[in-house]
């Protein structure tokens, strides 16, 4: 009980986010507390740092990366060029912004999906003279699409980095696993939103209220620099995985060498358009504070038993055969998300999963769907990520207030069959790549 009370006051103090108190100062104080009861042990933060160090590092490294492009223009350039694909047709630009934003949670991360492309889609709402249902529309599509379709590489979620991580996953056995799943997650989530918004949406608007795309570059620069960096990024993820080098080291080296362009470091900063120190400084640096001190936290909840219930409640599911372990899995998972919040909840699951005793293929298969629960699960509820609270406020700066009452409506309505279908991919995928 002790345990638990530490972690709800601390999550509390995580989504509330008391002025002058971030949440990495929040988790990092119920650490303490928890240290101080005897909770957790001073043996127990070397191995939850073990866990957590790399896709905390690798996940700020992305959103600085995304943050020096945005500043750039990247990615109003390409959202512009989607406007324009659409060609005046509503019905196609719908589905064009939900695939460019799977696109850019792939490569992005689902925060900087949510966060960077957000006010660019509203900003082209504008122009476009859109109604506020059919703004509306768009908005729900960008903020869901960004955590649905955040399965496909480990870098595309933090809860991927840390279950990837935990279970020893090399980078290219995870994409070989979840890229084919990831496809039918956006085919799902398409159909989804197009039947709960594709009666809002204009049948026609007018292209020539768009600005012309080069318009958007800021520095021609970084955006020159932009794909082949991506695509070398991309190379050597592959290519360091077998040599078991952090994801952390091969992203923090692709964001020095954006920063030394962006900063025009070898003309010692003259020339340069974009502000090197504003990304660094608008990076989530509390995430690091909030990943030891949360996740501490959790591992205090772990000792004092929840662990064991999960492992239970696994080994029930494995007793029923794969099928019914995945799916079993995947939603176990997405409801302690929607409560607890996805970071916690991935520890939580991962724990469970290393204690239960299941036959290694069935294992396998709750690894991923841990994966899938805890990335698509939050959108259950406001709470069940921090990205969505910042999403949330995000769009509230904007002028686009959804209540919580509102939002959760959406998400019961969107999230359960795309979770199902997800699940149901995974299911049937990997035994399949497993037996080819």
């Amino acid at each position: 009980m002790l345990a638990l009370a530490i972690f709800v006051v601390t999550l509390v103090l995580v989504i509330w986010q008391p002025k002058g108190l971030g949440i990495g100062w929040s988790a990092l104080g119920g650490a303490l507390v928890a240290l101080l009861a005897g909770v957790v042990q001073l043996s127990d933060v070397g191995v939850v740092w073990d866990i957590v160090w790399d896709a905390t590092f690798t996940f700020v490294a992305l959103i600085v990366i995304s943050l020096i492009l945005d500043e750039a223009g990247f990615f109003a350039w390409a959202a512009l060029h989607v406007a324009r694909w659409g060609n005046g047709r509503g019905h196609l630009l719908f589905p064009l912004i939900v695939v460019l934003g799977a696109v850019i949670a792939a490569f992005f991360a689902n925060d900087g999906a949510a966060l960077l492309l957000t006010p660019i889609v509203i900003a082209i709402l504008l122009r476009l003279d859109f109604s506020p249902p059919a703004a509306l529309a768009f908005i729900i599509a960008t903020g869901f699409v960004a955590d649905t379709t955040s399965l496909p590489l480990i870098i595309s979620n933090l809860v991927n980095i840390v279950s990837a991580n935990y279970f020893n996953i090399g980078f290219d056995r995870y994409a070989a696993v979840m890229v084919p799943v990831n496809l039918v997650s956006l085919v799902a989530t398409l159909a989804v939103l197009w039947i709960a918004f594709g009666r809002r949406i204009p049948r026609r608007y007018s292209v020539e209220e768009l600005d012309a795309p080069r318009s958007a570059i800021v520095d021609p620069l970084v955006f020159r620099a932009a794909f082949p960096l991506l695509a070398v990024l991309l190379v050597a993820y592959f290519v360091t995985a077998p040599l078991g080098i952090p994801i952390a080291f091969v992203t923090g080296a692709a964001a020095i060498l954006l920063m030394a362009i962006a900063g025009r470091w070898w003309r010692g900063g003259k020339g340069a358009a974009v502000s090197v120190t504003a990304a660094l400084k608008g990076a989530p640096w509390q995430i690091v504070l909030f990943s030891i001190g949360m996740y501490l936290v959790v591992y205090g909840l772990g000792n004092a038993g929840l662990t064991d219930y999960g492992a239970r409640a696994l080994q029930w599911l494995a007793g029923q055969g794969d099928f019914v372990a995945t799916i079993g899995t995947g939603f176990l998972s997405a409801i302690v998300a929607s409560v607890m919040n996805n970071l916690p909840s991935t520890l939580v699951g991962a724990l469970a999963i290393d204690r239960a005793q299941v036959p290694a293929v069935t294992q396998e298969l709750m690894v991923y769907a841990n994966v899938i629960g805890n990335d698509l699960g939050p959108k259950f509820t406001p709470i069940g990520s921090l990205a969505t609270l910042l999403w949330l406020h995000v769009l509230a700066g904007k002028g686009y207030r959804i209540g919580w009452g509102q939002y959760m409506k959406i998400g019961l309505l969107i999230t359960p069959p795309v979770l199902l279908a997800t699940l149901v991919a995974l299911a049937v995928w990997l035994p399949m790549l497993a037996a080819g």
